[in-house]
């Protein structure tokens, strides 16, 4: 991590975080590892202190395996303690229902679990998540009502910075995560209404797993049932149908489950279950 390479508008940011931490002597940061919630956490660790700032990340069957590998590797270039917090939504039938709630119940589990569980144990004075200013504007983040339940603060949004100033701060500081695509949880590979499991979530970690293995840069494996339909960006399209590459695809997807393993040749569609709930339609990598 690089924070003396902070200049100009990074600088400004990073100054401006600095001045809503002053005060908190220690402060928990929800973190999974992605390009928000790490610059958050680096941003603090300048502010703070390594030795009075936490990384709390929290760990269920929706987190990816390559996430959590990824998160710890990013918290060390960062210098930060990891806290891994195991969370329990898919106990929760109103999470498994899987309906335009469930970010909000998957949050409500982490934040009570973290207050529960670790403000006492480590002395907390703040928790703070990474949501910046393009995340507030968006309709689809019913996490952020979870964030309000419990006092939980958003300095990047409360600075005004949107993702490309997030991104920008990382490159300042060399963040590995800077130009990280998005990597939502598992759970919204699954389409609204159809019930989140531990196994679909199993099936689908298995299968995004094999795919990055044959070289792709970004996936998202939706789960329709016997179907494991694959998503890739659209330059790489051409790479699946190499017949080594196809081959392998059809059987890890096979291995992990499902009857029958599809490319999607729209590519990546982020958010695409979401947007569909709410009747907004999707644009690739929105």
């Amino acid at each position: 991590m690089t924070p003396e390479a902070l200049s100009g508008e990074t600088l400004h940011h990073a100054d401006e975080i600095a001045a809503q931490l002053s005060g908190i002597g220690r402060l928990g940061v929800a973190y999974s590892g992605g390009v928000d919630s790490a610059t958050l956490l680096a941003l603090a660790v300048r502010a703070v202190g390594a030795e009075n700032v936490v990384a709390l990340l929290g760990v269920s069957p929706s987190l990816a395996r390559r996430e959590r590998r990824l998160a710890h590797r990013v918290a060390r270039v960062i210098g930060a303690r990891v806290i891994e917090v195991h969370t329990r939504e898919a106990e929760n039938p109103e999470y498994a229902k899987n309906d335009a709630a469930r970010c909000f119940h998957c949050k409500d589990e982490l934040f009570t679990r973290i207050g529960d569980d670790i403000v006492g144990e480590h002395r907390l004075d703040a928790v703070a998540y990474g949501e910046n200013a393009d995340d507030a504007t968006r309709h689809d983040r019913p996490g952020a009502g979870a964030a309000t339940r419990h006092r939980v603060l958003r300095p990047l949004s409360t600075a005004g910075m949107t993702k490309q100033h997030v991104r920008d701060v990382a490159r300042a500081l060399s963040l590995p995560v800077a130009d990280k695509p998005a990597a939502p949880c598992l759970a919204s590979r699954v389409p609204f209404g159809q019930e989140v499991s531990p196994e679909k979530l199993r099936q689908i970690d298995d299968l995004e797993d094999a795919v990055y293995e044959q070289g792709f840069s970004d996936c998202r494996v939706r789960h329709h049932g016997d179907i494991g339909r694959i998503e890739l960006p659209t330059d790489e399209l051409p790479r699946a149908m190499e017949p080594g590459i196809r081959t392998a695809l059809v059987q890890a997807g096979k291995e992990a489950g499902f009857q029958h393993v599809t490319i999607d040749l729209d590519g990546i569609r982020s958010g695409l279950f979401s947007l569909q709930v709410v009747g907004k339609g999707a644009s690739a990598h929105g």
